[in-house]
């Protein structure tokens, strides 16, 4: 069997974002956990990314109430390559949020609804000011991802 993968899109235009792609990349590369893990950003995953995973975790942050620019790019770009090909595949985001992520986790919503992609659980919203908990919560999700991929749970 062949070892599966975990394709990290995370969005980091700042510090404490890089500090929770970092905790993701960290989180799914647990010691206990054989799987390939590749953290890319929006702008440089391309359809043939998430073509070549066996599962995805999204991290964005929450601009004027919508996800980031370069992350709805990302699905721009990425959406009708792999329609037909990725339905089913287990799939997590957290959103950095400034205010309460709703409008950020409804389109995810909408565009993973087509997609046909599988939430494993509700939306990590990482809302109001900085927390150093963030980091390991994103790191938990990643993790819990990287894991039931690995066991064939998801």
């Amino acid at each position: 069997m062949s070892t599966k993968t975990l394709l990290i899109v995370a969005h980091t235009p700042s510090p404490n974002t890089q500090k929770l792609a970092q905790a993701a990349f960290e989180g799914a590369n647990h010691p206990d956990i054989d799987i390939n893990v590749i953290l890319k950003s929006p702008q440089d995953t391309q359809p043939e990314d998430v073509l070549a995973a066996d599962t995805l975790l999204l991290g964005t942050t929450e601009n004027l109430a919508y996800m980031a620019g370069l992350t709805k790019d990302f699905f721009d770009r990425c959406y009708y390559p792999v329609l037909e090909k990725k339905q089913g595949m287990p799939f997590a985001v957290y959103i950095r949020a400034g205010h309460d992520g709703t409008g950020t986790k409804l389109a995810l919503k909408t565009i993973t609804t087509g997609l046909r992609w599988s939430w494993i659980q509700e939306a990590l919203i990482l809302q109001g000011d900085w927390q150093d908990s963030f980091a390991e919560q994103v790191e938990e999700l990643a993790m819990t991802l990287a894991a039931g991929v690995e066991a064939g749970i998801y």
